[in-house]
């Protein structure tokens, strides 16, 4: 999962450092990423992955770092089928 996640945020989200000099505890805002760079990762991750973000999800704290990200992922790629049948 974190390989993924940072493959995507090199390819998508236009950080100011390699992704690959970051620690997955790393505060991503602080390595540059902006708030188009959000939009672009969670778009990729929707794709990546095949799911939705529900809305309350999406808060800066969602992209706060790449630990953060996976534990959100993981959870949601895990619960998908019964978010789809609501």
């Amino acid at each position: 999962m974190k390989a993924e996640l940072r493959r995507i945020l090199a390819e998508t989200a236009c950080l100011e450092v390699p992704v690959d000099t970051l620690t997955d505890q790393s505060d991503l805002y602080a390595a540059g990423l902006s708030s188009l760079g959000t939009v672009r990762v969670m778009m990729a991750l929707e794709d990546e992955f095949g799911i939705q973000i529900p809305g309350e999800l999406i808060t800066h704290s969602l992209f706060q770092s790449i630990d953060f990200l996976a534990d959100t992922m993981s959870q949601l790629v895990h619960h998908e089928p019964a978010a789809q049948q609501q």
